[in-house]
């Protein structure tokens, strides 16, 4: 009886999630750009995923690493959106701490794997423009399956522990959440105790998963204009930067919201709390909503195919 009673205590049964707080008044209006927002990242992405699906000349290493990407996304914004739509118009502010662990396991999960299918997207333009000769035999179907087996076990072995690091501290009751879905350090800051190991192995993640994958893509970058300006013909040099523009827009749109987010969280005290989760939201639905509009607008092929479905 008295283990019992210690490990409700330790361990909420569930949290209250109180959304944007301090904007409580907004709610009703700020579901309006986030559930068309999420209905647009639905839509294009599983439209760009029939497209690459069903035509035959997509099955090209470029269009396989455009489909993983269009998964990362739709897991990222349904593990989070769907419960923020839930707190805006008041149907349900709760969730069980394992199903809050489970949302921020996933979420993060998720993340990880669309910055590891960014970086094999960033190599695949450097051989394709830097080696175009090695170019079919490196990326094979086989290297392209590895390479997706390969983010999705590298977020899982990523993310597995923080279950591990949540679940061993005491809340002490603590259940309320001033936050739209539940995230690592979210819900760590509720904890009644030390939480310096959870912040620096979140710290640590950061910089050695999104952070060393953006190191490796402006290196990738550098060698591919180094290349390109390298090109004597001017045609060449257009079609080079045309095959890269559309990437290096979605890397930004992906990275800059998030780092922007995690730096905000750490370091930005001053930092108003609802501004923290407005850019954790945009960081979650932003790229998801935006990556199949640029891809579409930027790639003649896939407009092509695209304007055909519609």
């Amino acid at each position: 009886m008295v283990s019992s009673n210690q490990t409700s205590w330790q361990q909420p049964t569930s949290f209250l999630l109180l959304g944007m707080a301090g904007l409580e008044d907004l709610h009703t209006w700020l579901s309006i750009p986030f559930c068309l927002m999420y209905l647009v990242a639905l839509l294009g992405n599983f439209i760009l995923l029939f497209v690459i699906a069903t035509e035959q000349n997509l099955h090209e290493p470029m269009y396989l690493f455009l489909a993983m990407l269009a998964v990362a996304d739709l897991v990222l914004s349904s593990s989070t959106v769907p419960k923020t739509l839930n707190i805006f118009w008041s149907l349900s502010k709760e969730m069980s701490f394992h199903a809050c662990l489970t949302q921020m396991f996933f979420t993060h999960l998720s993340f990880i794997a669309e910055s590891t299918i960014l970086l094999a997207m960033a190599f695949d333009r450097y051989m394709a423009i830097c080696n175009p000769l090695r170019y079919t035999t490196v990326f094979t179907h086989l290297m392209i399956a590895k390479v997706g087996l390969a983010a999705v076990a590298r977020s899982f072995c990523v993310m597995f522990p923080t279950i591990f690091l949540l679940q061993r501290l005491p809340y002490c009751g603590h259940n309320l959440m001033p936050h739209t879905y539940c995230e690592h350090m979210g819900i760590a800051r509720l904890a009644c105790a030390d939480i310096s190991v959870n912040i620096w192995y979140g710290f640590a993640t950061t910089l050695l998963c999104p952070g060393l994958d953006v190191v490796l893509i402006g290196v990738s970058y550098v060698l591919i204009l180094r290349a390109v300006f390298r090109l004597s013909s001017k045609d060449a040099r257009r079609k080079a930067v045309g095959t890269c523009s559309s990437h290096a827009c979605v890397i930004l749109m992906f990275y800059t919201p998030a780092f922007f987010s995690f730096f905000t969280h750490r370091f930005g005290h001053n930092v108003p709390h609802h501004v923290h989760i407005l850019l954790a939201n945009i960081y979650v639905l932003l790229p998801p909503m935006l990556n199949p509009i640029v891809y579409t607008l930027k790639n003649k092929v896939i407009r092509r195919k695209v304007s055909q479905v519609l």
